[in-house]
């Protein structure tokens, strides 16, 4: 049976935003720290979907859990400075797709709800409010926040409840890091990845490599997808 699209779930690294590159404020938060900034850029990999899970503590106790095995010992002042600059940092590398705004937009005014599912540590939800995608979101879900990493199927399930719409009214975009649309295809959403050119140097982690199904270069393409689910749904169409 095909569904109504009733709303779109996006993921917001790579997707809202442009491809992720940590730039030279992420330096200065190891400076402060007294970390070794390249040790301190492998532990921060290493245990990203720990802290995105919120499995280490606030930010301040995930910055003192990185610096206790860069072997270094800050006081509560210099793990305080570094948390707002680490707050400054992710704010100075998140920068929004042109098409962003317009695409959320353009689907509020074809009557859909739209959210955001995001693996994230403790900055997004700091951050999202005062970005101009923010009042065009009907609900965020934050890994941090929620316990729990994509493609768990309780951060999709999380979504929909706030929607109020069933998995299978939701389209999911996502550039398809943290095998998200693997994900979200099982929860039963129709998963569609972005694969925009400069992507090819994002910052991702557990991405969703040779994903088989549909594909948009641009995030306007999203529209043209939300219009073909339409048509396919329409009354007259094609039922099961």
């Amino acid at each position: 049976m095909l569904h109504a699209l009733r709303a779109v779930v996006f993921d917001f690294f790579g997707t809202l935003t442009r491809p992720v590159r940590r730039g030279p404020d992420h330096l200065e938060t190891a400076r402060i720290l007294g970390c070794d900034p390249t040790l301190m850029t492998a532990l921060l990999d290493a245990s990203y979907y720990r802290r995105a899970s919120g499995d280490l503590g606030s930010a301040a106790d995930n910055l003192r859990w990185i610096a206790a095995r860069a072997g270094v010992d800050p006081s509560d002042e210099m793990v305080h400075a570094a948390v707002a600059c680490r707050l400054r940092a992710v704010r100075h590398d998140t920068e929004l797709r042109d098409e962003a705004v317009p695409v959320l937009w353009a689907l509020r005014l074809r009557g859909l709800r739209t959210a955001l599912v995001s693996d994230c540590t403790h900055e997004l939800p700091v951050l999202l409010p005062s970005l101009p995608v923010a009042p065009l979101l009907d609900t965020a879900v934050f890994s941090v926040e929620e316990g729990v990493c994509k493609p768990d199927p309780s951060i999709y399930l999380a979504a929909c409840q706030r929607l109020g719409v069933a998995p299978a009214e939701c389209l999911y975009i996502g550039d398809g890091g943290s095998h998200e649309l693997t994900g979200a295809a099982e929860v039963g959403m129709t998963a569609v990845r972005l694969a925009a050119p400069d992507l090819a140097d994002h910052l991702v982690f557990g991405a969703d490599v040779d994903w088989p199904g549909r594909a948009v270069a641009r995030l306007v393409g999203v529209l043209d997808e939300v219009d073909h689910g339409q048509r396919a749904t329409a009354p007259g169409r094609m039922r099961g």
